[in-house]
Parts: structure tokens; sequence; C-alpha cells
């Protein structure tokens, strides 16, 4: 088609000269390496700003893939023997679902007496706090604690705990429901964990994936072998709270014992504050009774880690103390008792890693 007022040979031209490519944009120039790093900053601000605003979300998360690796020996032992996949789960599910049961079931019945009978000896313990009279009264007279426990400072501290009961609710009401979807992430990470291997591998590089297949097996048969040899040693502590507390006359004796197996979940430090906190409900029988207490959890204390621990754990990690408690540390400051739940078999994979992999190819450097 011609243009008015202009001929063909000057159409052609001009229609050549819009087809020709112009100069590239020069790709080092300030403006443009300035705008592609501001992009990228501003990127990598809203991606963390939305990782932040649901770490709540991606913890729980993190912890039902936790519990699903753990849970994936025994899964394994089922599917070993000609079992499927998806009945072994059910089978694991079940079973863990009956014991829980089991348990809650058995503890109703004492666990309501003994909060009745708590409720009952609130009163007369103010009572002998106030009056300096009897063993909590006279524990707290000689403490110098009488006026904050009765009293102008007891007022301030029922008022305190009263304001704080819509709190206390909201936070079971969110305690529960977290709770629940960790159980049901935990049933589906169980059930498609080799589909989640599968791609975690793909995402490696053809040439090494048959060894980071090894390797990615052998840290999560320490994962779920750390959780298992936790679990059964916080069932011993439980246990032997048990023992303690009914030997010796101490109140409240399964809540103790549910509460110790919990703490003792937390790897070095959680016996230790649940041996304080038995220890000061000891007090109520008599100071003596506590002081025995205290020393019975020392003891405890380093027969789990020098006895017990080892032996139960040296199959699973393989970790030196220093780094157990590091990672702990490290790992309750980033993620407090989940955080410290999880780092020890994090650092034992870490330290398979650098053993298998990093080392080896620097030692050959």
């Amino acid at each position: 088609t011609e243009l008015p007022g202009r001929g063909p040979g000057e159409d052609r031209a001009r229609l050549r000269a819009a087809r020709r490519l112009g100069r590239p944009f020069d790709r080092q120039s300030s403006f443009v390496v300035g705008f592609v790093a501001t992009v990228g900053v501003l990127l990598a601000i809203a991606l963390g700003a939305a990782v932040y605003s649901v770490r709540s979300t991606l913890v729980l998360v993190f912890l039902a893939l936790f519990i699903a690796v753990g849970l994936e020996p025994v899964v394994g032992f089922f599917t070993r023997h000609r079992v499927r996949r998806s009945i072994a789960v059910f089978i694991v599910v079940l079973v863990a679902a009956g014991v829980v049961a089991t348990f809650v079931y058995s503890a109703i019945s004492p666990m309501e007496h003994e909060i009745n009978e708590l409720t009952t000896q609130v009163p007369k313990w103010r009572s002998e706090i106030g009056s300096g009279k009897g063993s909590v009264g006279r524990v707290a007279r000689d403490l110098h604690l009488s006026y904050y426990l009765s009293g102008t400072g007891s007022k301030s501290l029922t008022n305190g705990l009263a304001s704080g009961a819509l709190g206390a609710g909201k936070e079971v009401l969110s305690a529960v429901s977290s709770f629940l979807v960790v159980v049901i992430l935990t049933v589906y990470f169980l059930a498609a964990l080799p589909s989640i291997k599968r791609f975690t591998v793909r995402l490696v590089p053809r040439s090494r994936r048959e060894r980071f297949a090894l390797l990615l097996d052998d840290v999560l048969a320490g994962v779920g072998g750390y959780l298992l040899a936790n679990l059964f040693t916080s069932l011993v502590a439980g246990l032997g709270t048990y023992v303690w507390a009914m030997a010796f006359g101490l109140p409240y004796s399964i809540l103790l014992a549910l509460m110790v197996a919990l703490f003792d979940l937390v790897p070095v430090v959680g016996s230790t504050i649940a041996g304080v906190v038995v220890s000061l409900v000891a007090l109520s029988v008599s100071l003596p009774t506590a002081i025995a207490t205290g020393v019975f959890y020392v003891t405890y204390r380093f027969i789990e880690d020098y006895l017990l621990v080892p032996r139960v754990m040296r199959q699973a990690v393989n970790v030196s103390p220093v780094v157990t408690v590091l990672a702990v540390i490290m790992g309750g400051a980033l993620l407090g008792i989940i955080g410290a739940l999880v780092a020890i078999p994090i650092a034992a994979g870490i330290k398979l890693v650098l053993e298998q992999s990093v080392f080896p190819r620097l030692d050959n450097s």
C-alpha cells in the first residue's frame, strides 16, 4: 500500500528501516543495573514479608512433616511385610489414636479428682500462708513470700489471673486447633512421603540424584530413630515421676507424670524444668520431701544423659554433647519449644551431609 504523497521506492525503504533491529540496551549501564537490583531487593522483601506473615502455619507444617518422618520406620515395617502403604498408614494412625484415647480415658477420672482436690486446697493454702502455719505457711514464712502470696499481693495476683482468664481460653482454643491441623497434615504427609521424596530428588541434577537419594534416606532414618528414641526416654521419665510421686505421697501424681513426659521431649532443658516444678509441688508435703525430689531429678538427669540417652540414641543420631547443646539453644531461640525439639536431628543431618559430601571433596581438593 502506497502512502499518500510518497513514491513506492521511498515506502519500501522506510519499511526496511522499520524492520531493522536497533541498538541493544546496554545491560551494564548504571540505570539498568540499579533498576534490576532494586526490583530484586523489593521482591526479596515481599517474599520475606509473606513468609513472616505465615510463619506460624509454616511451623505447624514443619512439625507435621517431622512427625511423619518419625513414624515412617513403623510404616516401613508393615510395607516390608507386603502391606499396602495406605493400609499401613491407617494401622499406624489407628494404633496411635487408640493409645492416646486409652491414656486420656484412663486419666480422666484421676485428673478430675486431682483438679477438684487442687481447687479445694487453694483456700486452705492461702489461709496457712496468711497465718504462717502448716507446711505451706512455714515454707512461705521462711522464704519471705507471705506478703506476695496473701493479703494485698494475693489480691493483685488474683486480679491478674482473673483478667487473663479470657486470654487463656483463647490460647487453649488456638492450641486445640493447631493440634488438629498437625494431626491432619501428619496423616497426609505420612501417606505421601514416598512421593515427596521422589519430588525432592528430582530437584537435583540427574548425575547426582542417586547419591542425594542415599543421603536423604540416611537423614530421614536418623530423624525417625531420634523421634522414637525421644518418645521412649520421655515415657521412662513420666513413669519414674509417677512411681516417685506415689511412693512419697506427692499430690497430682498423674498430672505431674504427664507434664514431665511432655517436657522431657525437649532435650537438655526439658526434664530439668519439669524437675523444678515437681520439687515445688513437693513443698506442699514437706521441705525434706521437696529436697529429696530435687535430688531425685538431679540423679535422674545424670542417668538419662550418660546412660539412657547414649544407649537409646546410639543407632539413631551420633552428635557430640557440645553440638547438642548449641543446636538446642539456637533451635529454641528461633522456633521456641518446637525448634528445640527438632534441633538435634537437624544437626545430625547437617553432620551427615558434611561427612559424606563436603569433607571428602575438601580432602581431595
